[in-house]
């Protein structure tokens, strides 16, 4: 249960991540108050999840999830660009995650 709460965390955060740039500065009322929902849901989720994973292990899946799904969704919807330096750092991150994981499960 406690990596299912972990995955809505992440997912909720990168939606608030999403919502940065339509919030223009915190100036627009809507994509605020859905962006700040946003976050503060995940980091409820997130405070849940670490009662039963390890914090390291917990945030280097947060960190890092989050951060590839945000470069895929900044080039996918908002047209930044990719290139080679950016998606090796990308696998990189997600290496990264995964040996964090396999000293975290021992």
């Amino acid at each position: 249960m406690a990596y299912v709460l972990l995955g809505i965390a992440i997912a909720a955060e990168v939606m608030a991540t999403s919502l940065l740039k339509a919030t223009e500065g915190f100036t627009r009322l809507w994509p605020t108050l859905a962006c700040l929902g946003g976050y503060g849901l995940a980091f409820v989720l997130l405070s849940q999840a670490v009662k039963q994973i390890p914090v390291g292990v917990a945030y280097a899946l947060w960190s890092g999830l989050g951060t590839a799904t945000i470069v895929a969704i900044g080039a996918v919807f908002l047209g930044e660009p990719v290139g080679a330096v950016k998606l090796v750092g990308i696998a990189l991150i997600i290496a990264g995650v995964v040996i964090v994981n396999l000293n975290g499960a021992h």
